[in-house]
């Protein structure tokens, strides 16, 4: 780490799992979050999924610095849960697989999970280790130019425990919708929940079989 703090305030590349590469400001870090401003808004990247950071000052454009404050601004520390934490009630971006990525609220940040409100997809759970950024939006953006009256943020009833597999054990009996319905064979009725692996009936009627550790979102449609 006090390598890596040598590079506060230097624009830098941050490579992430995937090959995915951001560009920016490096503002921040902590023991396992970094933060990068990329000239229009603050990206904040889990440790766990950063293969490699350093200095580039050949970007294309010269990122000027950051002219409002991070959400990391009144942290003495900052920690993965504490920006989630503080993250919770502003429309935020995040993004866990594929080409896809969820615009919503945080509604609440479990042991292994967190309680995503999304105005399309609605109540959402997401696995803490798969969220590979989050990204605030600015205080003054009305989600999808919705009216208050029309977005009216709607979060489901159902009792919540602090673990995923448990949590998913609620709702056993019910459609539900894996890591963003791209893949059909993740989309189905719930049937069993038990010792890290999910029973999924799909639309052919066929049963598949799915490690619960490498299941990265969840919504119920």
């Amino acid at each position: 780490m006090s390598d890596v703090s040598t590079l506060l305030g230097e624009q830098v590349s941050v490579r992430l799992s995937g090959d995915v590469i951001f560009e920016g400001i490096l503002t921040d870090l902590g023991q396992d979050i970094l933060v990068l401003f990329n000239g229009i808004k603050y990206y904040y990247i889990p440790w766990m999924h950063i293969h490699m950071v350093y200095q580039n000052n050949e970007l294309k454009e010269k990122i000027d610095n950051p002219n409002e404050p991070s959400i990391t601004q009144e942290m003495e520390t900052i920690s993965y849960r504490k920006i989630l934490l503080n993250a919770k009630g502003i429309f935020s971006e995040i993004y866990v697989t594929g080409n896809i990525t969820f615009h919503g609220y945080i509604m609440n940040v479990l042991n292994d999970y967190l309680v995503f409100y999304s105005p399309v997809f609605h109540t959402m759970y997401i696995s803490l280790s798969h969220l590979k950024w989050i990204t605030p939006y600015n205080h003054r953006v009305v989600p999808y130019n919705l009216t208050n009256e029309t977005l009216g943020v709607h979060p489901s009833t159902t009792p919540l425990h602090r673990s995923l597999e448990i949590q998913l054990r609620k709702e056993i009996g019910k459609l539900v919708i894996f890591d963003g319905g791209t893949d059909p064979m993740k989309i189905g009725l719930l049937n069993k929940v038990d010792n890290n692996q999910i029973e999924l009936s799909v639309a052919s009627g066929q049963n598949v079989y799915l490690k619960l550790g490498h299941i990265k979102s969840v919504h119920l449609p």
